[in-house]
């Protein structure tokens, strides 16, 4: 007589029940790690973009600028056109993932030996250089690659993007230095240069 072999209904339900709980204690460990990724990734690539238009003023012998709309989520390279008096948008523009906005949320206070006061960077200003852009934040460098404000003076400048579950600030010095920071969201920060 042969007999016949498998699992049996109980195997079955174990296997089942364990794998249940497995996928519950992942799923959220998942979902963190990728809120994570896509607010670190945001920032380095508004930090790489800065220090990509420092060179570019720099090499080019002209001013450039990294344009923040904060409304459409959105940041790209411009470069100063001197015979048009306008400025030119270098490459398709870059957004920001899901859930990540260009705000400091609760944080009171700037990285140290940075910003004053903690702001997001100036609006931009229109081509004629009268009216400001509402919406926006500006980084704009000297054909040294040094960064100025939209007088031409040198000025330190700060950008922020949070999810809500942690703030990054990309700030750049009267040196031209580029650096990313990280806190979480509380009124008094422990901000990490990352």
């Amino acid at each position: 007589m042969k007999t016949q072999r498998g699992f049996s209904l109980l195997e079955i339900m174990i296997v089942v029940g364990l794998t249940g709980v497995i996928a519950a204690i992942a799923v959220p460990m998942v979902g963190n790690n990728l809120a994570y990724y896509r607010l670190s990734g945001d920032a380095r690539s508004n930090a790489n973009a800065t220090g990509l238009g420092k060179m570019r003023a720099a090499s080019v012998f002209g001013h450039e600028r990294l344009y923040v709309d904060r409304a459409a989520r959105t940041y790209r390279l411009e470069t100063w056109d001197k015979t048009t008096s306008t400025w030119l948008a270098d490459g398709a523009a870059g957004a920001l993932s899901q859930n990540v906005t260009y705000s400091f949320g609760v944080v009171g206070q700037a990285p140290p030996n940075t910003q004053g006061v903690i702001d997001q960077s100036p609006p931009c200003k229109n081509n004629a250089g009268t009216a400001d852009i509402a919406n926006t934040s500006c980084i704009i460098f000297n054909s040294r690659g040094l960064p100025i404000d939209n007088a031409g003076q040198p000025f330190v400048y700060g950008l922020y993007v949070t999810d809500g579950t942690a703030v990054y600030a990309i700030t750049v010095s009267a040196t031209g230095t580029v650096r990313t920071w990280r806190t979480q969201p509380t009124v008094v920060p422990t901000w990490s240069l990352q």
